[in-house]
């Protein structure tokens, strides 16, 4: 691996995300916590994941901070632990959101969406994701553009400058 591309994987923040969020099961077992699965048998079920690969999921959601782990104990059972978001964990709920927004739009299910985002305080209006500015106007992602900081690996090798092309 070239220097190069050694700095920008240690500097570049999707691949630090992806790092904790990498793998397709962490992502599906993230999707049913904010449905509200906590429980082991519930994940498991509802995704048909092998137990071995779910908790090794689970397992490292919890050492990411995604989840913190519960301990809870029904009558006559024994002690289980349940996967309850924290507030890192709460905070991937955009991402979530934006994944299910471009997939409804690029690749979209032959049923139509299976959820809508809605607010609490208005139940009838749909919610987009986007880009937001300081003064809370949405910005449309036409306009929208990255610009890599001065000296990173990104600055070096990247195209746009400035959000022009």
């Amino acid at each position: 691996m070239s220097p190069a591309r050694s700095d920008f994987d240690s500097s570049c923040t999707i691949k630090r995300s992806l790092d904790v969020l990498g793998p397709r099961w962490n992502l599906l077992i993230l999707r049913e916590a904010f449905n509200g699965v906590t429980r082991f048998a519930d994940f498991r079920e509802l995704l048909g994941v092998a137990p071995d690969v779910l908790s090794d999921r689970l397992a490292g959601l919890v050492a990411a901070d995604v989840f913190e782990k519960r301990r809870y104990q029904e009558e006559g059972e024994r002690p289980r632990d349940e996967y309850v978001l924290t507030p890192r964990g709460q905070d991937l709920k955009i991402v979530l959101a934006a994944l299910q927004q471009w997939g409804d739009k690029h690749v979209p299910s032959k049923l139509g969406p299976t959820v809508a985002r809605r607010c609490r305080d208005d139940a009838d209006a749909s919610i987009g994701v986007g880009f937001v500015n300081a003064e809370g106007e949405v910005v449309p992602d036409e306009r929208v553009y990255f610009e890599p900081r001065p000296g990173t690996p990104a600055d070096r090798y990247g195209r746009f400058r400035h959000g022009e092309e």
